[in-house]
């Protein structure tokens, strides 16, 4: 009796110990900077950033109710969408041309052929819209499911679901993304993972290597052509990606928000993020 009453008494303890410690299996890293408010305050702008320390598996968050919250990826889903576009074959590679319509768009940048790279850089939404039909439902479908993006629901339209459609994901969600993509863990090849990383660097200075997509939601036409010229309210804005710096990989997301869009409200999503990752010593 004596005996079982000591060993129930050291699983006590120990069950004690391994509770309290921040490396119990399964349980993670992490820590709220509500700090960071003052950063979107001064943009005028609601929203949240999550950054994810790879070395430290460590998650750092402002505004963690809305990092858990799903909303549109917008030109985010460009990153899976170039994966898919490589993995089915509707796109060869980064020198792929996408050949100009003639029709006149409301950013210049589309208004001529482009390269997969350039398409990319230049979040040619009309591109990843052919990408996308050419891809088929079927298929797409098939892929979310694969990739676990988001809530999968490609209804609204096989060339606009990501852009006022059924899609959503939510910035934590972005992370989980970001790092099986990083890490070679989604299905597809190698080969597709490393295009889309070289066609994702956006800054490589000597200390770090910035790589990302931005997204911004703009109105569409019946047909589902971006309008620009067409205000959005509430308007949404990401920015997530990774930031590659002395052996390590830093993921981000932002994502903001607001009903009263100001005029720099497409750079903010840039902005916001570069000023926190300096208050964090990376950039």
């Amino acid at each position: 009796m004596k005996f079982i009453q000591k060993l129930l008494f050291v699983l006590f303890v120990l069950g004690l110990a391994f509770g309290n410690s921040e490396t119990t299996l399964g349980q993670k890293k992490e820590e709220e900077k509500p700090e960071f408010k003052s950063v979107f305050d001064e943009y005028k702008v609601d929203g949240t950033f999550v950054l994810y320390d790879s070395k430290e598996k460590k998650y750092m968050r402002y505004n963690r109710t809305r990092a858990r919250q799903r909303f549109l990826p917008l030109s985010t889903f460009k990153i899976p969408n170039s994966l898919i576009a490589l993995e089915t074959g509707v796109v060869a590679d980064e020198n792929y041309i996408f050949k100009w319509s003639g029709e006149k768009y409301e950013i210049d940048a589309w208004n001529k052929d482009l390269n997969f790279q350039e398409a990319l850089s230049a979040s040619c939404v009309p591109c990843y819209q052919q990408i996308a039909r050419s891809v088929g439902a079927k298929r797409m479908k098939s892929f979310l499911k694969k990739f676990k993006y988001g809530n999968r629901d490609i209804s609204g339209g096989i060339d606009r679901f990501w852009l006022d459609g059924g899609l959503r994901i939510s910035a934590d969600e972005e992370i989980e993304f970001l790092k099986r993509f990083y890490a070679g863990k989604l299905p597809v090849s190698p080969r597709s993972i490393e295009t889309v990383k070289k066609i994702l660097i956006l800054e490589k200075q000597t200390n770090y290597t910035l790589s990302g997509k931005t997204g911004l939601q703009l109105a569409l036409s019946p047909t589902g052509v971006p309008q620009v010229s067409i205000p959005v309210s509430p308007k949404l804005g990401w920015f997530v990606g990774y930031l590659e710096q002395n052996g390590n990989v830093y993921f981000f997301a932002t994502n903001i928000e607001s009903s009263n869009p100001p005029d720099n409200f497409s750079s903010a999503r840039i902005e916001i993020t570069k000023k926190i990752l300096k208050q964090f010593g990376l950039l």
